[in-house]
């Protein structure tokens, strides 16, 4: 029995390593590319330069779109937090009626097709004139983003013993001081994970962004699509390159910050 088990641990050690390198190789192909002192995508390079970088940040459309991105992100992050704490919270411990069908609806944008949602967001952001505008590109990505915010919270709300909200209360503590100084703190960590996923996807997102776009407001993944449509250099490697390292910065931060003060 423990030889059957052991020989099937072993298997699953191999197709576990096996599907690490299936992800990682494209990564491990797009960042030597973005060093490529050549205009090509020979892998592995020929020389090394920091040419595309240079080109990436001195060419106004690589580094606009790149500042666009992160300005729409961070305000995407801090909207969708704020709201998908006050719905979390209120689904979870509030006597709203249906919390079903509310929670079904905010987590809607799972699961309809990027596709329909971006048509169905052009078609009313067109009426509201806030198509190629920056609260049209912040409100399009909170949709999209409080879904994963909602659920990050919703867990960490459920997972905490809900004694300590009671003994505040019983202590005197009104709802919003037993919120802000137990609960809060408690859930930080749902709160911050849920903030990440948020900037994450809006840095992304690609779809709804080729349909909310305009020559003078325009993200990174849309300037990437266009240059591979257009002109394809390895510009594009290293655009790819920064925002992996954005993203993955992104999510280790928490749990640096988290590992930081667990040691204190």
């Amino acid at each position: 029995m423990n030889r059957k088990h052991g020989r099937t641990s072993g298997w699953l050690k191999v197709w576990c390593v096996l599907v690490v390198i299936w992800l990682m190789a494209p990564i491990l192909v797009i960042i030597p590319l973005s060093f490529s002192d050549t205009q090509s995508f020979k892998f592995p390079p020929e020389g090394w330069s920091l040419r595309w970088y240079s080109k990436f940040f001195s060419d106004p459309a690589w580094s606009e779109a790149l500042v666009t991105s992160l300005v729409i992100a961070v305000l995407v992050m801090i909207v969708t937090t704020i709201i998908g704490t006050a719905a979390a919270y209120a689904v979870d411990r509030g006597n709203l009626p249906g919390k079903n069908a509310v929670s079904a609806l905010l987590l809607a944008p799972m699961i309809i097709p990027g596709i329909v949602t971006a048509v169905a967001i052009l078609g009313v952001f067109i009426r509201w004139n806030l198509n190629g505008t920056l609260l049209g590109f912040v409100l399009a990505h909170t949709v999209i983003a409080l879904p994963f915010t909602f659920v990050a919270i919703t867990a960490s709300l459920r997972s905490f013993d809900r004694k300590l909200e009671r003994a505040a209360t019983s202590l005197g503590g009104d709802p919003w001081y037993t919120f802000r100084r137990v609960t809060l703190p408690l859930v930080l960590p749902g709160v911050l994970s849920g903030a990440v996923f948020a900037f994450v996807t809006s840095l992304d997102e690609v779809v709804i962004a080729l349909y909310l776009q305009t020559p003078d407001l325009r993200t990174l993944p849309v300037q990437m699509f266009n240059s591979v449509t257009i002109d394809v250099d390895p510009t594009i490697a290293a655009a790819s390159t920064i925002i992996l390292v954005v993203t993955t910065a992104a999510i280790l931060l928490p749990q640096l910050l988290k590992r930081t003060k667990t040691t204190r």
